[in-house]
Formats: structure tokens, sequence, C-alpha cells
């Protein structure tokens, strides 16, 4: 990676760390398919606008319909909605610590998909990490569990959307954002229709709408902008290490705006999971065995 790749990892932590933030907020007064359809399609109305008035479109992107539905699904649809809920049983901070086994879970995942070999390192990395889990949750209540169960899934639907985002790395990465954003509205709409009928729920407050909006447009049209920017230089895989950010910037969020205190146990789960994926990494390691 590029030092530019690098900065771009870490503007990207900002607006996704402000993700989990904006979930806690909104769990409190609407339900999880209307946050998540709200996110999506707040941000592909801005993305359409925006593109439009650069005289660009997606129409170009009619022969990938296929696979932006796909991202559409996995890497919006499906982890957005559990999220938003899975953060009605848990804290804005445990959940971006969850987010962060995604590359863990990606490396599995291509291990079934493509039939690559895992290392010694991947291997003890992911065994690492998944140890990580159990030091972070403890013994808990049900409802916290359900929570916990909620967040993996949504960081392994992720990991399902690496091999789809690796076969359109080529695209216009903005072209992308806005398309799987377009898909994933369409997608979510007949859902959040029939089961929370958005229409009938209590008109939103201001602070509501505010961070919807931060949702929308600063942690996904503008953040989703970055991270396909990120997938077409450096790699989609690449491009999940800043999932080894989020967490602290997540933490630090949630204790300042929301009093969620910082744990024992928060900091430790977080630490062995980072390790889980030093290891997987595998390129500190090289430094060390490489002097310059």
């Amino acid at each position: 990676m590029s030092r530019k790749d690098w900065l771009l990892l870490l503007a990207l932590s900002v607006p996704w760390g402000c993700s989990f933030l904006f979930f806690k907020v909104l769990g409190e007064t609407l339900p999880p398919l209307t946050i998540a359809l709200g996110r999506v399609g707040i941000a592909a109305a801005s993305l359409t606008l925006a593109l439009g008035l650069a005289g660009q479109s997606v129409g170009g992107l009619r022969s990938e319909w296929r696979g932006l539905l796909g991202l559409g699904l996995l890497n919006n649809a499906l982890p957005f909605t559990l999220f938003a809920w899975g953060e009605t049983m848990v804290s804005s901070g445990m959940a971006a610590i969850l987010n962060a086994l995604t590359p863990i879970l990606t490396v599995l995942v291509l291990r079934v998909v493509t039939g690559s070999k895992l290392g010694w390192n991947k291997v003890v990395g992911a065994a690492v990490g998944f140890g990580g889990v159990v030091v972070l949750v403890g013994p808990g209540d049900a409802g916290a569990l359900a929570g916990v169960a909620a967040c993996l899934l949504a960081a392994f639907s992720y990991a399902l959307s690496t091999p789809v985002m690796a076969r359109m790395r080529h695209l216009p990465p903005i072209l992308v954002a806005n398309g799987q954003l377009i898909a994933s509205t369409l997608l979510l709409l007949p859902f959040a229709a029939i089961i929370d009928r958005p229409w009938t729920l209590p008109v939103p407050d201001g602070a509501t709408w505010a961070a919807l909006l931060g949702l929308a447009l600063f942690s996904t049209a503008v953040a989703y902008v970055i991270y396909f920017k990120l997938v077409s230089s450096a790699g989609p895989a690449n491009a999940m290490l800043v999932t080894y950010v989020i967490p602290v910037t997540a933490l630090i969020l949630g204790n300042l705006a929301l009093g969620e205190a910082i744990t024992v146990r928060a900091l430790m789960g977080m630490g062995v999971i980072l390790a889980g994926l030093a290891l997987l990494d595998g390129r500190l390691m090289q430094r060390k065995a490489k002097p310059a």
C-alpha cells in the first residue's frame, strides 16, 4: 500500500467509526429496517444528484446489475440492518470491535471461494481473533448474546461481499458506490414497507434527523466514495484493514457522546482481536524479520 492508500484508510475510519454512534442514537426511535433504508436511500439520492451534476450516471453499469445487487445485499442491506438491530442490545463500541473480525472472516471466505491456501499465520490469527470475541463477550444475558450474534453475522456479510468487489475493481469507484446503494435501496424498500410501515411511525425529532443525515451522507455516501477508491488502488483485502482503526474511533465517540463506559474487558477483547489481525496480515512480522 502506498502512502496515499494509508491516508485514505485513516480518513475512512472516521465516518465508519461514526456510523456505530449514529446507529445507537437512531435505534432509540426507529426500527432497524427503516434505519437501513434511510441510510442507503438518502445516500443513493445524494450520490445520484452529485453524479448528475457532473454529467455522469450508473447507466453504463447495466451489464453489472448482478454484481451490484450482490454488493447491495451483502455490503449494505444485510449488515446495516443487522448492526442497527444488534446495537439495540450491545454498545456501539462493542459492535465496532466485533466488526473488526471482518478481515478474519474474509480470509476464511476466500479460502472456500478461491481455494487459496491458509498459512500458519492465518490459521493462528483466525483462532486468536475468535478468542478475542470470547474475551470481549464473556458471560452475559441472552439479549446481549443475540446482539453479538447479529454483529458477527453483519461482519460475515461484509466478508462474503469481498469476492464480488474484487470482480468490480476495474470500474469507477463512485459509480460502483452509487450502483450498490441504489440496489440496496430497492432491496430494502419492500421489506421496510411491509414490516416497519415507516409512515405509521411518529415524526422524527431534530436529533433523529441529524443522526440519520450524518449516517447517510457522511458515513455512507462520502465513506463509500473513499472506500471504493481505496479498493481500486489497494485491493479489497487491504481495504479491510480499516477495521484496525474503526474500533478505536467508535469507542472514543461512544464514550464522549453517549457516556458508554470503556471497560477493561472491551479493551482486552479489542487487543486480542487486533493481535489476531496482526498475525493474519503478517506484515509486522515480515518487517521485524527483514532489517532496514
